[in-house]
């Protein structure tokens, strides 16, 4: 499990952050802290992979603890900025500083989870294998030389989909109603309808039709051939 740490001074922000991170696979939160001091007593006692960061609070700013952990040989702690500070001097110093995305408030769970699912799978590579092959670094890591795009019919984003499909997956074998993936993903009904629509004209999900408890006709789905590597030239 990736290790998360939040930092922002904000509860009701702070909260929505955690919630949303339990939505996606792979991460366990250690701890929310409301200050620089806070989050760097959080560091220095546990494991943290990963920082979720606020720029704007009170005393020392995030940036300013961004700086701090890049000044730390032996903190090997990636950084994602979650903050309303859209100015390009605090976006191009947080790249700077090593920053893996930048996330700016207010945001929905489609980004955020994008963010974390491509974090992760950087995180798994890097840690999980001794030696990359070139084609592995670019595509992967670096997103260079992405040839043969599939493309997706109009009205139809690639971010979305990919949470759908994660989704999907998520409940491998077991049937499951459009209502169901709606909820999940934080993605209205007839957008989500018309993606699930998509994945069953292209042949990776089956459809049969059940009735509910007062008798009106449910559609419910189930995965056929849908897999991580479907779309893997479109994400």
């Amino acid at each position: 499990m990736i290790k998360v740490l939040i930092l922002d001074d904000d509860p009701m922000v702070a909260e929505f952050n955690k919630r949303y991170l339990q939505e996606v696979d792979g991460f366990e939160l250690v701890a929310i802290a409301k200050s620089f001091n806070e989050a760097l007593d959080v560091i220095k006692q546990e494991k943290v992979d990963l920082l979720l960061l606020d720029i704007y609070m009170a005393g020392k700013s995030g940036l300013d603890l961004l700086q701090h952990i890049r000044t730390k040989d032996k903190w090997e702690i990636d950084v994602i900025l979650v903050t309303a500070a859209d100015d390009v001097d605090s976006i191009q110093t947080a790249l700077r500083y090593g920053a893996v995305d930048y996330i700016i408030k207010p945001f929905e769970f489609e980004r955020f989870n994008q963010a974390l699912t491509t974090y992760r799978e950087k995180h798994y590579l890097l840690n999980k294998q001794n030696s990359l092959k070139q084609e592995e670094l670019d595509r992967k890591i670096l997103h260079k030389n992405e040839k043969k795009q599939m493309s997706l019919p109009k009205g139809l984003t690639t971010n979305t989909l990919q949470v759908i499909v994660s989704a999907i997956l998520h409940k491998k074998e077991e049937p499951f109603s459009t209502d169901e993936i709606a909820e999940t993903v934080q993605v209205s009904r007839v957008s989500v309808r018309k993606y699930i629509k998509y994945l069953k004209e292209i042949g990776v999900l089956g459809e049969r039709m059940t009735y509910g408890a007062i008798g009106r006709p449910v559609y419910l789905y189930v995965n056929k051939d849908l897999t991580k590597s479907t779309f893997q030239n479109l994400f």
